[in-house]
């Protein structure tokens, strides 16, 4: 029969299984009797041997039985076995030995030692035969027919068993020896089986059995045996299982004595992967090995693990060998030094960090006569040494003696500031927090939060219910992080999560609530005047829409162009209105004015400035005085005359108060009427003097009017000359 080849044998299954009792296979090697069939006992199948049967399964023919059609059941004992045939349509029971019928075969010639298992990778059960009778065997051709089903055999009843049944060859290995070989098993079915064999046309057949395959799975030998230092200073051996496996494993370590060392110990473990042993082996040339079973069933124990030696295994011990903490922090490394094969009395260890710094003897301490103890208290955060991200620290024998192994720590950074606010729009709130290079260079960052219902606790700490919030990496090294939509009386609890090899940080949580982070809108409709003849700065605005909170507001005011000058602030006393008024010094310049606010409680921040409003210069009165002027006087022989040319000084803004629009000239001669010309721009003024004697005035005139009291200029000829 083809190893591989599948046929449908479900009505075969149902009938038989349903009927007869069937054995369950052991996780240890049992006989099993095989039945010498004859033609008549063989009646009931179409082709009317076994062999005849093989032929029409090899083809895929079986003829399916029916109610009225009978099959094999049998008993078996370690001594004998009896066998009988039955009807289908018979009720599944219980044999009892008188009602077997006598007429039957009761041979056990042909009986088979049998033992079957499931190796560690789970992907393959093997079942080895070896057959007690040694003659017939040459031409001995043996399958092992199986089906698998997800229901487990009842104690009576296995009707409910239907499926594929298959074939799989069984090889000769040895002289008498068989190898069946069944592909991926599945742990979680049951499995019918029963073997059919043939030698010299005889025909030959065993009861039906049933296979667990959790129950015969025999694991492999753990690996990687290795001592540890305990947080106490005991000792510990560990171990591991090379493939992991669907059930917990039982285990147990054997410690082997050199000879005339006297007696080994055999440990029970259950289902740690260590077990704590005396520290005394240390200085004993003791091996050990393990072997690990499934804990929760049957199966067979693996072999047993190489033979790891203890003394040569620990030259030095840590512990912690690597750990993770925060900077601020204490911590404390154990340590076990052996110089070569000889043990060291813990007070002649001396520690070393980084082999560059000696850690000075006040902080060490002893646990015990072999262990050594050094406490570090606040670390600082580390700082990269090339491609070293951590610092090493050494236990070494006080000649400055040091093993090449060493204990790692990595101290982290965790203090965070996290920062949130409300937007004015109360729709959103945005945290912030920023991150060391560094620490990113260790680990990742992740923020984890928890809203309550409402309001924060007074003690906020990490919740097992907290989620991961996505933030944004920020070109300054900075995280941003949204929540929206927002619920603003809510706590939201959140901390900075550090995530390393060695394990997880986590910074001091802290507890917000949106509506005392908001940022308010800025003010709007900012208006600004400067009143006139006195100095007083009026400034007017609109409140933000959406604040739900009475505000306080600030004022801040710069004159125009006057980049250098810092900005004047001004703290509104009145927060219900929308108004102030602020004393100035000078009348006559430009104010630049803007407005913000905060909520009045001090929480949340302060807006951002509202758009600047501008004052315009006023004037308050008509100028004090007009300018001071001098004149120049030139010839023009041509004309034979002189030209005049007036010069003047700008009027500064406290004579002009505070502005002028334009210089009046006047002119006056005697015995005629006076004129005025006027200068809207400059400081200069040219005109043909013929007369013997003219008198100028320059007035200074703004919107107000024009200037009382002015200088006066007379030009004579007579004098000139």
């Amino acid at each position: 029969i083809s190893p591989t080849f599948p046929f449908i044998f479900a009505d075969f299954l149902q009938v038989a299984a349903a009927h007869c009792m069937v054995h369950p296979i052991p996780p240890r090697n049992f006989t099993l009797p095989c039945v010498l069939l004859n033609e008549t006992f063989l009646s009931p199948f179409s082709a009317g041997s076994w062999s005849g049967l093989r032929r029409e399964l090899g083809a895929s023919k079986i003829k399916p039985l029916t109610n009225e059609e009978s099959f094999l059941c049998c008993l078996w004992s370690a001594s004998s076995m009896d066998c009988s045939l039955y009807r289908a349509s018979m009720q599944a029971r219980k044999f009892i030995p008188s009602e077997i019928n006598s007429s039957a075969p009761q041979q056990i010639d042909w009986s088979w030692n049998m033992e079957c298992r499931i190796r560690g990778k789970l992907d393959l059960l093997v079942c080895n035969l070896q057959l007690l009778k040694l003659d017939l065997r040459d031409d001995l051709k043996v399958n092992l027919l199986y089906s698998g089903s997800e229901l487990s055999l009842g104690a009576t009843s296995t009707s409910s068993v239907q499926g594929t049944v298959r074939v799989a060859g069984c090889a000769c290995r040895e002289q008498g020896t068989w190898e069946c070989l069944v592909a991926s098993p599945s742990l979680n079915h049951t499995y019918l089986l029963w073997l059919e064999m043939e030698a010299a046309g005889t025909a030959l057949g065993s009861p039906l059995m049933s296979l667990q395959p959790m129950d015969v799975v025999e694991p492999e030998a753990p690996v990687n045996l290795h001592v540890e230092l305990a947080a106490r200073g005991q000792l510990r051996l560990c171990w591991s299982s090379p493939v992991p496996l669907p059930f917990p494993l039982q285990h147990q370590v054997r410690i082997s004595a050199p000879a005339g060392r006297g007696e080994g110990q055999l440990l029970q473990v259950a289902l740690e992967t260590s077990v704590a042993i005396d520290n005394a082996l240390l200085d004993s040339p003791s091996s050990v090995q393990v072997r690990s079973r499934n804990l929760r069933g049957p199966g067979f124990w693996s072999d047993w693990s190489t033979p790891y030696n203890l003394t040569l295994g620990a030259q030095v011990l840590y512990f912690p060998p690597k750990t993770l903490t925060s900077a601020g922090s204490n911590i404390s490394f154990l340590c076990i030094y052996r110089n070569k094969s000889k043990p060291v009395e813990a007070q002649e260890v001396v520690w070393w960090l980084n082999l560059a710094e000696e850690i000075p003897a006040s902080q060490y301490s002893l646990v015990n006569n072999r262990v050594s103890k050094v406490t570090l208290s606040n670390l600082k955060a580390t700082n990269p040494r090339g491609s070293f991200f951590s610092n090493a620290l050494y236990c070494c024998h006080q000649s400055r003696e040091c093993h090449h192994r060493y204990a790692e720590f990595y101290v982290v950074d965790m203090d965070f500031n996290i920062s949130c606010e409300t937007d004015g729009y109360l729709t959103k709130m945005t945290c912030r927090w920023a991150a060391n290079p560094t620490t990113l260079l260790l680990g990742s960052l992740q923020l984890r939060y928890y809203r309550s219902q409402i309001y924060c606790s007074d003690f906020p700490s990490p919740s097992p219910n907290s989620e991961v919030k996505e933030c944004h990496l920020q070109r300054d090294h900075s995280y941003e992080c949204t929540f929206q939509p927002i619920f603003l009386l809510s706590g939201y609890t959140m901390w900075i999560e550090f995530e390393h090899f060695l394990g997880t940080l986590e910074s001091s949580p802290v507890c917000v609530i949106p509506a005392d982070v908001v940022k308010p809108l800025p003010p709007s409709n900012v208006g600004a005047e400067l009143t006139r003849n006195v100095g007083l700065l009026n400034v007017s605005w609109t409140k933000p829409v959406f604040a739900n909170r009475d505000l306080t507001f600030q004022i801040r005011w710069n004159t125009r162009n006057r980049a250098e000058i810092p900005w004047q602030l001004y703290e509104v006393p009145n927060s219900t209105g929308s108004s102030a008024v602020i004393e100035v010094e000078q009348l006559c310049v430009e104010y630049v004015v803007q407005v913000r606010c905060r909520e009045l409680d001090g929480s949340g921040f302060w807006s951002d400035w509202s758009r600047a409003a501008q004052t315009l210069v006023q004037d308050i009165r008509a100028p004090l005085q007009g300018p001071e002027f001098w004149r120049t006087i030139s010839e023009d022989p041509a004309r034979k005359q002189r030209n005049v040319t007036l010069l003047w000084k700008p009027l500064m803004q406290n004579h002009s108060l505070c502005s002028v629009s334009r210089y009046i000239i006047k002119h006056q001669i005697p015995g005629n009427p006076s004129w005025e010309e006027f200068v809207d721009h400059g400081t200069s003024w040219s005109f043909p003097w013929i007369e013997p004697t003219h008198t100028i005035t320059i007035l200074a005139m703004n919107s107000v009017g024009i200037s009382a009291v002015n200088s006066n200029l007379t030009l004579s000829q007579q004098m000139s000359t």
